[in-house]
This record gives C-alpha cells, structure tokens and sequence, in this order.
C-alpha cells in the first residue's frame, strides 16, 4: 500500500510551499488508495513555536487536505491516532537512541567531540583554499577506549554517520530519474546532537522506516541530503522508500519565496480573504502541468488527473495576479450565503457594518455582497468597494467623471428622480427595475446619457454593478441624500 507522509517542523506557520508537499502527497495518496500521514519534526528545540503545531493542523483543514494517521486536533488539545506513533518526533527519543547504538555497533557511526570553534576553524580554512566545506573526519578513529575514557570525563560529543571512502550512492527520484553521488563528495553528517536529540538525517530515515513511508515527497533542497538517507537505509539493512524531490516555490524574481517578500505563510491568504479552492488549485499548478488545457480543477478532479510524471524539475513561479485572477474566478462560483458570511467579519473590521445588527440586515449585506462579488479579486476586497454604498458626501471618481455630469441634463434627471422616489415609502426589485424607463419616459434622455450620469450622482463613479442593484442597496433615504449633495456641488 502507498503510506507517504507530510513531515513539516513546527517553526510558526505553514508556508504556502509545504502546503504544496501536503498536497501532492495526499493527491498521491488518494489517487493510489493508499494513506497519508502527518508526523511532526521538532527535534530542532531552538526553532521550536508554541502552538505552531495547533496552526499547521487548522491550516491544512482549512485547505481541505486531509490525513489519515497522525497528529490531529481535537476540541483544542493535540490527540494521535494510528497504529505507527508516536507520529510527533520528540517523543520517539528512546526510539532513535535503540537505532543509534545499533549503528555504533556496526561500525556505522562514531562519536566526535570536536568542538565548535574547531569545526569553525576547519570550515574558514577549507573557504580559504577553496575546498569542498565539510567534517575532515578528525575523530572516525577514536579506540574504544579513548571514547570511554572521554565520555567518562564528561567531555560534549555528538554521533556521527560513517561514511564508506570513495563509494557510489545511487538511488531513482520519481521526478529526477537515477542520481548518483560519491561519498568523497559528501561528509560524515551528524546523527545526533549533544542535547541527545536526533538530528533530521537520523530521526527521517528511522521514522519513514517504521511508519512503512513508501514515497517520501519533499522539497528540492533535501537533494544533496538523500544519499546519506539511502546509505543510512542500506546500513540498517532496510529498502529505501522512493524519493519525489519537488521543485521550489519561487518569487518573480526567481528566488526562493520567502517572508522577506511578502506573503507566504498559509494563514495570510486565508486572512487577506482568499478562498481555500482557490489558493489549492493554483499551488497544484506551480510545477506540475496536467495533460488538458484546464485552469481549474476540484479536488476530486485533482486527485483523478494529477501525476509526479509532469511535475517539472525547475523551480516554479508564484504569480500573485495570477492566484488574484483565479481566486477571483472561484468568488464568481462560490454559493452567495456562505460568501456573505466570509464577507461580514472584513465589513465589520472595516466599520462599514455594526456586528449587532448582521442577524437584522444579514437580506441586505446578502445584497450587498451579490453586487460586488463580480469586482473582486480576494473577500478582503469587497469591504473596499462597498465604501460607496455607506458615503452619502459623495466625490467624483474622476475628473472625467466630474465632466461628464456637469455636461449631461443632469438636474433635470435628478429631479425626476427626485419625484419617483418621493411617491414609494422604500426601494423595492419592482421599482429599481423599473427607474430608467420612468426616467426616460419624464425627461426623453435615453441610453449612455441617462444612465452614466445617474451612476455618478449617486456613487461618484462611471462604472460599477448594475443601477437597479445599487439603488437596492443604497436604498430611498440615502438616495434622496446623495441628489442633494450632487445638486449643491453643481450649483
């Protein structure tokens, strides 16, 4: 059976890229009727966030990516569920301490107490000389008997990797094909850290071994890093898993995305009012490339369609127009109610709307929302453009805009309007359909010159949602209002 796991460190926040790794593994999951699982990589304790695991779990709810083992949360407290735990790294220590000694007893491993400054003299004279930067392997010949005896005396070590002299690493990358690597390319890496936690290399191979971790999906820049993986396998006696190396998120500037340029942590799209659908069907599409023409997909067709055989091997770009466009596209589709819902906290913030009064207005902020769904690339947006509907001191958009009233029959427009309006007791759909016959009917203006100047006296604007919507918002009271301030501006 196909068991692939997501296994993100718990740092902060989920970023958009490890979204990616999270979804690609549970497409490749589902696809293969196989399981996903989401294991937790905290050995590192100086990068560790307080509920930073409670976020990347409510990240990935929120994205419809869902696990099968693991870690979950459950009414606020963190639960595992699975037959293969513990599934969060710094609970698995006695685990890794059973496969260390065993890979000191083969001779796999070694222990070294050099010293930082050590190594960081060692590292400045290899920049020096320009050599390859890396461990020279002062302490891989230690007797027995001094490492006693220097253990004893209490001396700091960690446990390193022995690594074979001179020897050819190969192993097959879904996306990649056949690498090979030489170990005198590669240094004796550290397995486990003098605080006694493992360190990625040690605790990864372990874990994917005993959760029986067929493919291990994960970014670019564990590469250089999975010929020790292999080796490690080899040592232990166990079959690698298969390897999927995706390639990297960049910015426009074709650098690896990070916080420095923006916007890249999970919880930012989700705040700034992009719709989950849309944030996942544009991460499938940075890197790989279906065999139709689509732009946009479901997750069922995503899991149908998806394949690592047209996942590209270069880098891919985060477009953030493009992610508008589609974002934009999926607000268009989405059902009005739950928009409206998703739309009411941003009018709120804004203080466009009064959070007592939803329960009472929720028909009218309904409206509202339906007016402007169509204009908006993000829900974050449409508190934004609603500003019009709330602003009776109304200001012309442009100077165009100012032009063009001034140049229109515009005061006996508004004077007609003016008497319609006075004969009903509010705006109804009958009403504001009705409006522009009426109008033309009393004045004989018709067409672009009735209904653009009648769009500017009351929102300022030339162009916007339709007239008899935004009459419907806006309402009697406020309309009535807005005629005499553009009246007096005209004067």
């Amino acid at each position: 059976m196909v068991r692939v796991r997501f296994a993100p460190s718990p740092t902060g926040y989920l970023h958009i890229g490890g979204l990616r790794t999270a979804l690609y593994d549970y497409l490749f999951a589902k696809q293969n009727g196989g399981k996903f699982i989401l294991r937790v990589e905290d050995t590192d304790r100086t990068r560790f966030v307080d509920d930073s695991i409670e976020n990347l779990v409510k990240a990935m709810e929120w994205a419809g990516i869902g696990h099968d083992e693991g870690v979950f949360i459950e009414d606020g407290k963190m639960v595992e569920r699975g037959e293969y735990g513990p599934y969060v790294q710094s609970e698995r220590l006695h685990i890794y301490r059973e496969y260390m000694d065993k890979l000191l007893e083969s001779g796999d491993a070694y222990y070294c107490f050099c010293s930082k400054e050590r190594l960081e003299a060692i590292r400045e004279e290899q920049k020096s000389k320009q050599m390859m930067l890396g461990y020279d392997g002062h302490c891989r010949d230690l007797s027995a008997e001094e490492v006693k005896s220097r253990i004893e005396a209490g001396e700091e070590y960690v446990i390193r990797l022995k690594l074979p002299e001179n020897e050819d690493i190969t192993f097959h990358d879904l996306i990649r094909g056949t690498i090979t690597m030489n170990t005198k390319d590669l240094d004796d890496q550290v397995l486990m850290k003098s605080d006694g936690f493992p360190t990625y290399h040690m605790a990864v191979v372990v874990d994917d071994y005993l959760m029986k971790i067929t493919h291990v999906v994960r970014g670019e820049e564990w590469l250089p890093s999975a010929p020790k993986h292999v080796y490690l396998f080899k040592a232990f006696g166990w079959d690698a898993p298969e390897f999927v190396h995706l390639p990297t998120v960049l910015n426009s500037e074709k650098k690896k995305l990070s916080k420095r340029h923006g916007d890249v942590a999970v919880e930012d799209f989700k705040s700034k009012g992009y719709l989950p659908e849309a944030l996942v069907n544009y991460l499938a599409l940075i890197g790989w490339s279906p065999e139709s023409n689509n732009e946009f997909f479901t997750m069922e067709e995503l899991v149908s369609e998806f394949s690592f055989d047209r996942v590209s091997n270069a880098g891919g770009v985060f477009d953030k127009q493009k992610l508008d466009w589609v974002n934009g596209h999926y607000i268009r589709e989405a059902d009005l109610d739950r928009l409206t819902e998703l739309a009411i906290p941003y009018l709120i913030e804004s203080g466009e709307i009064d959070s007592a009064d939803v329960e009472n207005r929720y028909d009218w902020i309904k409206a509202l929302v339906a007016i402007l769904k169509d204009r908006v690339s993000t829900v974050a947006e449409i508190s934004e453009k609603a500003k019009f509907v709330f602003e009776n001191n109304i200001e012309f958009e442009t100077e165009e805009a100012e032009q063009t009233i001034k140049e229109s029959q515009i005061i006996e427009i508004l004077a007609a309007l003016e008497e319609e309006l006075s004969a009903i007791d509010e705006i109804d759909e009958e009403f504001s359909k009705g409006i522009m016959k009426a109008l033309q009917k009393k004045t004989g203006v018709k067409g672009k010159n009735l209904f653009m100047p009648i769009r500017i006296a009351i929102t300022g604007q030339q162009h916007g949602p339709d007239l008899d919507k935004i009459m419907l918002v806006i309402g009697k009271e406020n309309l009535l209002k807005r005629i005499e301030v553009v009246k007096s501006k005209l004067k």
